[in-house]
């Protein structure tokens, strides 16, 4: 092991809960990987090429590591973003003087979980076992690259050898998943990477261009009509396609969790009203929470999950948006409410055997208040991992503590590394088995569980609570 990770990391600083959560991570330690949501490019798996160089891997489309550097006054375009008028792609950035400003500022990600995660890459994937620095920048850029060449980094290798079960992208409707397709048919890769349906930019009027994105959908669905009956058939359509491809869940990142139901004449007097560029903010709102209501009604037909990840102000500033697009770092957490807002959708199918919704928050005063009494009544209800700026190890053990007293370990959604950087995948679910099992020794110390019921949870909690809740 490098000397820079040490071994009990994360296990408590208390040594009786220690040595108890030692052992408990040692049982888990090793175990697969089920990643049943994120965002890595399943085409990186088909083309199966050496990675550019450390700055695109690491920096380049990590939006934890160019945020903060662009609050310390950064551009963006330096650290690999292109500015949107002057073409696409991220190669105008100098690799190896992004990767000095990233090392040169690495006392910024003390602490942080971006810290945390690249330390662990750094020291179990290419033996690095020093703090990055401007002095030592070079010398650390060299010895990733001589890595990245050689074919035990190709990213099939390291799917491999990170010991991943299941890894789920996620998916335009319109995708023609070929890339899932390429990888169900090649004999010479043995992992499973299925697809999740991700429609925000369909049900949402508000979303930009739904009009053309409207048109695009019942085009590729191959659906005559442009009305609210040929819409929806055209979801369902999408959907089909989805689940014959692999598909687990559908995924919905919502500014608020609203949900309502609409009569089906309403619904289509406003989706017209959409399509004509007349609807009121007011019925925008209705018409997408009667949407994602919508969705439900579906996933009682077809079982996909329905992960909701609510409580985001999606590209923030205004200027950073113009000149570089969405997904550069700019989206903030919002306060967020489920008890009102799921009413509706639960109220009509929240008791369905086929429905699972799991719930994401960015506001973690919800977890306890409102996610876990609403998951321990309906058997419809999980909760959703703490995710994107909460999936730390401090925020991690908050949740811990803020849903066991009210739902137990069992109606969780399973660790959810939510990410686009692939050689964090290990370390996101190291952190997540480590902070558990350190909750689990506390619990065991205190005698609130016997020894045996937590060797038994920290097992579970990697691989029978993600099963259950994705249907695996």
């Amino acid at each position: 092991m490098n000397s820079i990770l040490n071994p009990d990391r994360l296990l408590g600083s208390d040594s009786a809960v220690r040595q108890v959560a030692r052992g408990l991570y040692e049982s888990v330690a090793k175990l697969p990987i089920i990643s049943p949501h994120g965002h890595v490019d399943p085409s990186m798996l088909v083309k199966n090429e050496p990675f550019a160089n450390p700055a695109e891997l690491f920096i380049y489309f990590d939006h934890y590591i160019t945020r903060l550097l662009h609050a310390e006054g950064f551009g963006l375009e330096q650290l690999g973003k292109q500015k949107l008028a002057g073409g696409t792609g991220v190669q105008a950035a100098n690799p190896r003087e992004t990767w000095q400003i990233l090392c040169s500022n690495w006392h910024l990600f003390a602490g942080t979980a971006s810290g945390y995660w690249l330390t662990h890459e750094f020291a179990t994937l290419f033996g690095i076992d020093q703090t990055p620095s401007a002095q030592n920048a070079d010398r650390l850029y060299d010895t990733i690259a001589a890595q990245l060449a050689k074919p035990h980094m190709l990213p099939r290798a390291l799917f491999a050898q990170f010991n991943i079960e299941l890894l789920a992208t996620t998916d335009d409707p319109c995708d023609d998943l070929s890339a899932h397709q390429a990888l169900a048919a090649d004999p010479t890769f043995s992992g499973r990477v299925v697809p999740t349906f991700r429609p925000d930019l369909y049900l949402d009027p508000r979303a930009n261009n739904w009009v053309a994105n409207v048109d695009r959908l019942l085009e590729t669905a191959g659906v005559a009509g442009r009305n609210y009956r040929a819409y929806i058939e055209a979801i369902e359509n999408r959907r089909a396609y989805f689940v014959a491809n692999g598909a687990v869940s559908s995924d919905h990142g919502v500014y608020e969790p609203f949900t309502t139901l609409l009569a089906q004449a309403t619904a289509a007097q406003l989706f017209d009203q959409a399509l004509a560029g007349t609807i009121t903010p007011a019925n925008a709102r209705s018409f997408a929470g009667h949407m994602l209501t919508e969705m439900a009604r579906m996933s009682t037909n077809d079982g996909l999950v329905m992960t909701i990840h609510a409580g985001v102000y999606r590209n923030h500033s205004s200027q950073t948006h113009a000149n570089f697009g969405p997904d550069t770092g700019h989206d903030i957490p919002v306060r967020a409410e489920f008890t009102n807002n799921l009413r509706p959708l639960l109220e009509a199918y929240g008791m369905h055997p086929n429905l699972t919704v799991i719930l994401f928050s960015l506001d973690e005063s919800t977890w306890g208040r409102e996610i876990a009494p609403l998951a321990g009544f309906y058997p419809s209800v999980r909760i959703g991992a703490p995710w994107w700026f909460l999936d730390a190890p401090d925020s991690a053990m908050r949740y811990r503590e803020a849903i066991t007293d009210v739902a137990g370990f069992y109606r969780g959604s399973g660790f959810i590394d939510d990410t686009r950087a692939f050689l964090s995948i290990p370390a996101r679910h190291d952190m997540a088995r480590r902070v558990d099992c350190a909750y689990l020794g506390r619990l065991v110390v205190d005698g609130r569980i016997t020894l045996e019921q937590a060797q038994q949870i920290a097992v579970d909690l990697v691989v029978a609570v993600p099963k259950k809740a994705f249907k695996l």
